[in-house]
């Protein structure tokens, strides 16, 4: 009962905590997932219970002595030529717990300066780097952990660092093969702004995921419910949106109708995968507030939509994920994954 009554408090301290969302937070790039995985799910994988260290990235708890001596590296191409990517190694000590740690960056580029005059003087590079230490301890059906995060951001000549936190807790139920997992992440603060005294709000996220594996057949379904710290604030009727009509008696615009059930979507991912044996896996996930922002009115296409697949090859794992963002357009997430600790078998047994 008391381990029941921790998680409790724990999802309620999640769902009263309060923060911003995109577009009026600083270090956009930490919401980014540039590991084929997270990709194929719809961008969230926090309550996948498999031993693959870049869902760790998401949720420091699901780190597990299964993942020792594990080194990754996760890219993906944005528009314009703009690239992220994560590289990490992940340790476990009986005595202690699992350890992680990582970089993930973001590299917007080199950009051409000119004066006002739109004379040439030169070029500056552009880009935001995390590097972070994680942290986990699995307690029987439960695992909590943490991570701590620095970051730098460089644009041009304006430079911020700041610092903050992901604490999470999962629960495994282990004969029904449910995982429940409560994940706060970027919880933190600006050490220095890129103006002085403009002081930036972090992209805090507030999660809670549940999945659930059939025991007989190859398939784990997930939901997780992201931004619980603004419930409902998610989307918004749009003035500006083209197509809007007129009320002939009052000449307004007549505004979409967002209604309660859109507004609860607004916060669910849905995936899925198929589990077909250890060394091979197909997923998919449908995020619909990706889906909501990025459609076109007459055409959605697969924005929204996402897919990838994992296949592990001796000692080596090798990951794509494809995510739908508007029509025509999605981006392609390349990871890889060597298992170092079966190197080292290998040669105890010689």
């Amino acid at each position: 009962m008391k381990k029941h009554l921790l998680l409790f408090l724990f999802i309620c301290i999640s769902i009263i905590s309060f923060a911003q969302i995109g577009g009026t937070s600083t270090y956009q790039f930490l919401a980014l997932q540039p590991n084929a995985r997270i990709a194929a799910l719809g961008g969230s994988g926090i309550a996948n219970p498999d031993n693959d260290m870049n869902l760790a990235i998401q949720n420091p708890s699901l780190l597990n002595k299964e993942m020792n001596n594990q080194i990754t590296y996760n890219y993906v191409s944005y528009v314009a030529g703009i690239a992220a990517g994560y590289a990490g190694y992940a340790h476990h000590f009986d005595s202690i717990g699992t350890f992680a740690t990582g970089i993930q960056y973001i590299n917007y580029g080199n950009f051409t300066q000119t004066n006002p005059n739109g004379e040439v003087i030169g070029n500056f590079h552009a880009g935001e780097y995390n590097l972070h230490l994680s942290y986990a301890k699995n307690v029987g059906d439960f695992s909590v952990g943490g991570a701590v995060k620095f970051i730098n951001s460089t644009l041009e000549a304006y430079n911020s660092y700041g610092m903050a936190i992901d604490v999470s807790a999962t629960y495994y139920d282990k004969k029904n093969l449910v995982t429940i997992a409560g994940v706060i992440s970027n919880y933190g603060k600006q050490i220095t702004t890129y103006r002085t005294g403009n002081n930036e709000s972090l992209p805090l996220n507030v999660q809670l995921g549940i999945s659930k594996k059939f025991l007989k057949a190859p398939l784990r379904f997930s939901m997780i419910i992201n931004h619980l710290e603004n419930p409902g604030g998610l989307i918004y009727a749009n003035a500006n949106k083209p197509g809007l009509t007129k009320d002939l008696e009052t000449g307004q615009l007549q505004l979409e109708n967002i209604n309660l059930a859109k507004k609860t979507l607004s916060h669910l991912t849905f995936s899925g995968e198929l589990i077909l044996s250890k060394n091979f896996y197909v997923g998919f996930g449908y995020n619909y507030l990706r889906r909501w922002e990025l459609k076109l009115d007459d055409m959605g296409g697969f924005a929204g939509f996402s897919w990838g697949f994992g296949v592990k090859v001796n000692k080596f794992q090798v990951a794509y994920g494809h995510t739908g963002y508007d029509v025509g357009y999605g981006t392609d997430h390349f990871s890889f994954i060597i298992y170092m600790s079966e190197f080292f078998k290998k040669k105890q047994v010689n």
